[in-house]
C-alpha cells in the first residue's frame, strides 16, 4: 500500500466512530459475496426456511393492502399485535405481559436486541454470553458502549453454557447476561434444570438476562423452556421472540420483546427515534400467524426432522462427527480431523464442490474447527451436499 493510500485510510478511519471500528464485517456475508458470482452452487449458509410465508398469512397482508393499511401504527406496534401477543404468552406459558406496557413490536428479533442494549447498557458495563453465539450478539454490546464476555462452550459439553462458567465471569461491571437457546449456530437446546441454574446466578448477583428465544417453537424431541418462566426472574428477564423462523416469515422483519415496563419504556425511545415502527402490512401477518397459523408451523417442523436426522448421520458417516442439535436448524460438525481451518474447509468446499457453508469462527473464536449447515433447504439438496463433501473428504484423504 503506498504512503498516500495509508494517509488516505487513516484520513476517513479517524471520521468513524471507535466502536464501529472495533466490530468485525459479519463472517457469513464475506463468503455470500464470493458464492453469489459463482453457478451451480448449493447454499446451507443463510439460515432461512425454504418454505414461503404461509397462504393464510400472505393473504391477510394482502387483503390489508387492498384496505389501505398504509400508515404508521403506535411505536409500540399495533394494538391488536400486541393484544395477540399477550394472549399467546398466556396460553403458552402461562406468562402476563400487559399490552399497553409490556410488549414492544419491532423490526425483527435484531432490532429488539439492539434496543435492549442501548436501553440498558452504560459505557464500560459487561454482558456475558456463550462463544459461538449469534453473529449479532458480541457487535450489539459494543456499539451501545458494552464489553463482551464470552464463555467457551464446546461439542464435549453439547455447546451448553453453565451457571458455573457464568458466575466465574462476574464483575462489579456485570449488567447482564445473555442467551439463545435453541441456538445459533449449534442447534442446542438446554433443559429447564439448567437454565433454572443460570437464573439463580443472575438473581444472586442481580443481573438481567436477556433471553433470545426466536427458535422456541423449533425443536425436535425435547421440550422448549422460555427463560422467563423460570421461578422469580420474569422481572429481570428481557424476553425476544419473532415470527421469522416458525412461521417463514424472516423478510417481513417482525419481532417482539417483553419485559417489565421500565425496560420497555426505554427501548421505545429509542425505537420511536429511529424505526418508528414495523410495516403496518407485516404487523397484519404476525396477527394472522398467531391466531391461525400453528398448523402450518407444525407441518415444517415435521419436514426439518427429516432433515435433521439425514444431514447428522450423512455428516458422521462421512468422518465429520456431528452432535444432534435438538433445536433451529443447524447442524455444526467439527472439520477438525480434516487439518484445515474452518474458513480453509468452507473456501475450498465451496471452490472444488459448489458447497457453501459458514465457518465456525464467523460465530466466534470457539467456532474454529467447526462449519454450520443449515438444514432448511430441501432433502434432495441435502442428500447432493452429503455426496459432494464426501468426495471432497475422500478426495484429500482427510479421515
Amino acid at each position: 500500500m503506498s504512503t498516500n493510500s495509508r494517509r488516505q485510510q487513516r484520513k476517513y478511519r479517524s471520521l468513524t466512530s471507535q466502536k464501529v471500528n472495533q466490530i468485525s464485517p459479519s463472517g457469513i456475508r464475506r463468503f455470500f459475496d464470493l458464492l453469489a458470482s459463482m453457478e451451480g452452487v448449493i447454499s446451507l449458509g443463510v439460515g432461512e426456511p425454504d418454505f414461503a410465508t404461509p397462504w393464510h398469512i400472505r393473504e391477510a397482508a394482502i387483503y390489508s393492502l387492498e384496505k389501505g393499511y398504509t400508515m404508521y401504527t403506535s411505536n409500540l406496534g399495533m394494538l391488536e399485535l400486541r393484544q395477540e401477543l399477550s394472549r399467546y404468552l398466556r396460553e403458552n406459558y402461562n406468562l402476563m405481559y400487559d399490552p399497553d406496557r409490556e410488549l414492544l413490536i419491532t423490526v425483527g428479533v435484531s432490532e429488539a436486541l439492539d434496543l435492549a442494549m442501548r436501553a440498558i447498557l452504560n459505557p464500560g458495563d459487561e454482558v456475558i454470553m456463550p462463544d459461538p453465539c449469534y453473529v449479532s450478539y458480541s457487535p450489539c454490546v459494543v456499539l451501545a458502549g458494552g464489553r463482551p464476555i464470552m464463555v467457551p462452550t464446546n461439542q464435549e459439553s453439547n455447546f451448553e453454557i453453565s451457571a458455573a462458567d457464568i458466575e466465574a465471569r462476574v464483575t462489579n461491571k456485570t449488567k447482564a447476561i445473555l442467551i439463545g437457546y435453541p441456538a445459533n449456530p449449534t442447534g442446542a437446546v438446554m433443559t429447564r434444570d439448567k437454565l433454572a441454574q443460570i437464573a439463580e446466578v443472575a438473581r444472586r448477583h442481580h443481573l438481567l438476562v436477556i433471553s433470545d428465544e426466536i427458535y422456541a417453537k423449533l425443536v425436535y424431541g425435547v421440550e422448549h423452556t422460555c427463560f422467563a418462566t423460570l421461578p422469580e426472574i420474569k422481572e429481570d428477564t428481557i424476553l425476544l421472540g419473532g415470527f421469522s423462523k416458525a412461521y417463514a416469515m424472516t423478510g417481513w422483519r417482525i419481532g417482539y420483546a417483553a419485559t417489565n415496563r421500565e425496560v420497555i419504556a426505554s427501548m421505545t425511545k429509542i425505537h420511536q427515534y429511529t424505526m418508528l415502527c414495523p410495516p403496518i402490512m407485516g404487523q397484519v401477518a404476525a396477527i394472522e400467524a398467531l391466531k391461525s397459523g400453528e398448523a402450518s408451523t407444525a407441518e415444517m417442523i415435521e419436514e426439518y426432522n427429516r432433515r435433521r436426522l439425514v444431514i447428522v448421520k450423512g455428516l458422521n458417516d462421512i468422518g465429520l462427527s456431528c452432535f444432534e442439535p435438538r433445536g433451529a436448524f443447524y447442524a455444526f460438525p467439527s472439520i477438525k480431523a480434516t487439518g484445515m481451518t474452518s474458513e480453509e474447509f468452507v473456501e475450498r468446499l465451496l471452490i472444488e464442490e459448489k458447497v457453501a457453508v459458514v465457518p465456525g469462527t464467523a460465530f466466534g473464536q470457539c467456532g474454529e474447527g467447526y462449519v454450520r449447515c443449515c438444514y432448511a433447504t430441501s432433502l434432495a439438496e441435502i442428500e447432493e451436499v452429503l455426496s459432494r463433501m464426501k468426495q471432497f473428504v475422500d478426495k484429500h484423504q482427510m479421515v
